[in-house]
């Protein structure tokens, strides 16, 4: 029997969200969500799509293990268990790859003690991404387990984008340089944006703004990074729900001589206490958006900074790139919120950037220009798929390696 099916895993600090796609056409057979992991009020949420059933579960799920069990249970009445023979490839989102991965990779055990070595670099995500991974391999030893890594496509960054202006002795050991997040996103939603103007890859450069309560941006040149706003971590660059993105570094070293503070809390107020939230207390921007138009003062700021960031950033990837074909909007808040793009490119008619009020004010699944039919840069809002991106990279690499049940 052909196998053309990859389950794909994003394995969080405390959720693990999964699809499992057939890759003849792309079609997702089930999607899921287990939240709150370790806790009492544990959820499984999971849809067989082409039944159109949503089932539910509560309760405690302790750990990671018992979640893809449970995944695997549920999966398993629907016929589409971890056992069946069409099932090729598990695909996995890694955070941060570093300088090594570069490309989809399939996992062994060097793989898994790299992405281990990347840990202080990325706390939060890769010690839950490793548990992921980890339980899928116990689980189904015998086949592929794939690691797509967010950071995988900004490594073609030119070094004068990728290195900070620090002594290299020092940068180098301590692995300190620019790798950029949210890689996958990007990769998509660029392509998609050359299709959606009816060009190839690449013979275009777009500026992709990925807006959700994380955000970047990158400036990609005929399908290929050049620069990303994120760096070391996910904190620099754009301002973001809870993170500062970017800021003089000297005002850490204030904050601990003045404030007293340790460097502990001061990670938690610039990634959990900062961005939007830290300066609204809000960092949904569909209730920011409603502050403002009740005319909150504090919410007006905290959108203004927000957008002063995010136009000077369209600027900035304007000029490193030197021609743009497309801006596109992307994430929850690209896709979704008609004042931010609205905001974002206003008076930036100079650089041929304008959207149509009635254009912008539509919603919509599909990728759609919302820019006027005249404009010399188009203006793009392309819903991302990350766990589509994944399962691509994840069949095309295991195609590669000759697996025999491959169509």
């Amino acid at each position: 029997m052909s196998s053309t099916r990859v389950l794909v895993l994003n394995s969080g600090s405390s959720s693990v969200k999964y699809q499992l796609i057939d890759m003849r056409d792309g079609e997702r057979l089930a999607v899921g969500l287990v939240e709150r992991i370790g806790e009492r009020t544990s959820r499984l949420i999971h849809t067989h799509v082409a039944a159109g059933d949503t089932r539910e579960q509560n309760g405690p799920i302790a750990d990671h293990e018992a979640a893809l069990k449970a995944v695997a249970a549920e999966l398993g009445r629907d016929g589409l268990g971890l056992d069946s023979p069409e099932l090729v490839a598990i695909g996995h989102r890694v955070v941060h790859g570093g300088e090594f991965f570069s490309e989809p990779t399939l996992v062994d055990e060097n793989v898994l003690t790299e992405i281990e070595r990347l840990i202080p670099v990325a706390p939060l995500h890769n010690p839950a991404n490793l548990t992921g991974i980890r339980t899928a391999r116990a689980l189904r030893p015998d086949l592929p387990q794939v690691a797509v890594f967010d950071t995988a496509f900004h490594t073609t960054m030119p070094e004068s984008a990728a290195r900070y202006a620090i002594d290299p002795k020092i940068a180098d050991r301590y692995r300190i340089r620019r790798y950029g997040f949210h890689g996958t996103s990007h990769a998509y939603v660029s392509r998609e944006t050359a299709r959606l103007l009816g060009r190839a890859p690449e013979d275009v450069n777009v500026i992709v703004l990925h807006l959700g309560n994380g955000a970047s941006a990158s400036a990609v040149r005929g399908g290929r990074c050049v620069d990303t706003s994120m760096g070391l971590t996910p904190l620099e660059g754009l301002v973001m729900g809870t993170r500062s993105g970017d800021m003089d570094p000297a005002v850490i070293f204030h904050l601990m001589r003045v404030g007293g503070m340790s460097a502990d809390e001061i990670d938690t107020l610039l990634n959990k206490r900062s961005g939007l939230f830290g300066l609204c207390g809000d960092n949904d921007m569909r209730e920011i958006r409603r502050r403002v138009d009740e005319g909150d003062e504090q919410a007006g700021l905290a959108f203004d900074i927000y957008i002063h960031r995010l136009k000077k950033y369209i600027g900035a990837y304007y000029a490193v790139l030197g021609r743009v074909d497309a801006v596109a909007f992307t994430a929850g808040v690209g896709e979704n919120s008609a004042p931010v793009r609205e905001a974002a490119v206003a008076g930036l008619e100079g650089l041929g950037l304008a959207v149509d009020g009635e254009l912008n004010a539509v919603r919509g699944q599909e990728a759609r220009l919302i820019s006027p039919a005249d404009a010399r840069v188009a203006v793009a809002v392309v819903p991302t798929d990350e766990e589509m991106e994944i399962a691509t990279q994840t069949y095309a690499l295991v195609n590669e390696s000759g697996n025999p049940n491959l169509t």
